[in-house]
């Protein structure tokens, strides 16, 4: 879809006498709904915790929300990076700082400083506010797709656009976005990207997608998905006849380069601070057995080791076919644009490769956020989006109880969330 046709599509939205409820104000009613749910799970969690890493007993719902990565934000909110890796007797590098990305702690550092009001409480309020931020983004995204232009409400409001922002905020891990992590900073900075590629605005784009990749470990898939995008864009041009090679050579190549630099930025910061070329990798995989990162293969281990030696080996393979057929499904096409599409293609192409699978994998599927829409455009039905919506809350008191609320394994430690 071309920047043209998808900007062709935004509507204006006049206020009713009855019902004077702007797009926005509807928006920021059902994500401010979507939090206080979060606030609730939060504190009747938190009042169940036990001893653990961050505390002798219950805990409030700002000392609860502030713990696991939460402490490392925290350090180099206080500290900053470390200028020499740390490492074990054996040579390995160790957990530290480098593994978490600049923007969210130094934000809230410049925070602090003119007002003074300490990490936690600044971190949790800079994740809560760019929580919004991204619902209002995603709902300009879902209101250009010609698609979920259902009937309005009296108000103008989109039907399905804010159905797909709901889905969204009550998802199962959406409670991450109201604490001391940079997912919703991160989210908040990556749906502007999207929307400014969707249209057609090349410096903003640019823009967001540096603040982008310097929050959260995702340059490197939205450089591919722009480069992807790109090279689609020139070569259906040239077919066309509408431009000469040579001519292709325009400011989306120079985005997707900007991407390329952004997403190579922070290892190059880490390599320049401590003189270690592999400084952020080798701190990277400090959390991981082997110390290796090791394309594919952790996900075949992991299901052999949740579904058997013959299913489990074929699970990573079936993961991916359904990713496939769900791009590929007529509902998906529908509803989301090209350039969406292969975002969300190529960021799965990177957890495969990068990614460890553990219990974290849901919270880092949220860059897939987008396909809210898909699932709202399934069906018109009221009944069926109402229960997406209630799945997706009853779903955060699991995924609280279960990976937020410290309870110590057997074997020592806890499954991270």
């Amino acid at each position: 879809m071309s920047s043209t046709s998808y900007s062709a599509v935004h509507p204006a939205f006049p206020r009713r006498a009855w019902g004077i409820t702007p797009w926005w104000l509807a928006v920021v009613l059902v994500y401010g709904l979507s939090r206080m749910w979060g606030w609730i799970v939060f504190t009747v969690v938190g009042r169940q915790q036990g001893p653990g890493p961050w505390g002798d007993g219950a805990m409030g719902y700002l000392q609860f929300v502030d713990i696991w990565d939460s402490d490392w934000y925290r350090r180099i909110f206080a500290e900053g990076y470390p200028t020499q890796i740390p490492r074990d007797a054996l040579g390995h590098a160790e957990q530290n700082q480098w593994a978490f990305y600049p923007v969210h702690p130094v934000l809230v550092r410049g925070i602090d400083a003119l007002t003074g009001t300490g990490w936690a409480f600044t971190a949790a309020a800079v994740s809560l506010l760019a929580g919004f931020g991204v619902a209002l983004v995603l709902y300009k995204i879902f209101d250009g797709v010609p698609a979920l232009r259902e009937p309005r409400w009296a108000n103008n409001v989109g039907k399905a656009p804010l159905w797909a922002v709901a889905v969204f905020a009550f998802n199962p891990v959406a409670p991450v976005l109201q604490t001391p992590y940079a997912e919703g900073l991160h989210g908040l900075f990556l749906s502007l990207a999207l929307l400014a590629v969707l249209r057609g605005r090349a410096l903003p784009a640019a823009i967001f997608t540096v603040l982008m990749a310097l929050t959260r470990p995702t340059g490197v898939a939205f450089a591919a998905a722009l480069g992807v995008w790109w090279l689609w864009r020139s070569v259906v041009s040239v077919r066309r006849r509408e431009r000469r090679w040579y001519q292709c050579a325009d400011r989306w190549l120079a985005v997707a380069l900007v991407a390329c630099a952004a997403a190579l930025s922070w290892p190059a910061i880490a390599w320049a601070v401590t003189g270690e070329f592999s400084a952020y990798t080798e701190t990277e995989t400090a959390w991981r057995a082997d110390n290796r990162v090791i394309p594919i293969l952790p996900w075949v281990d992991q299901g052999v080791d949740l579904f058997g030696p013959i299913v489990g080996v074929a699970a990573p393979v079936l993961l991916v076919a359904g990713v496939v057929l769900v791009l590929r499904s007529h509902v998906v096409k529908e509803s989301l644009p090209f350039f969406a599409r292969v975002w969300i293609a190529a960021y799965g192409i990177y957890l495969l490769l990068v990614l460890h699978p553990q219990t974290s994998t849901f919270r880092l599927l949220l860059p897939w956020a987008l396909l809210a829409g898909p699932l709202v455009h399934v069906s018109e039905s009221r009944a069926y989006r109402t229960l997406l919506v209630l799945t997706g809350a009853v779903l955060q008191l699991v995924w609280v109880g279960w990976l937020w609320h410290w309870k110590e394994l057997p074997g020592g430690g806890d499954y991270p969330p």
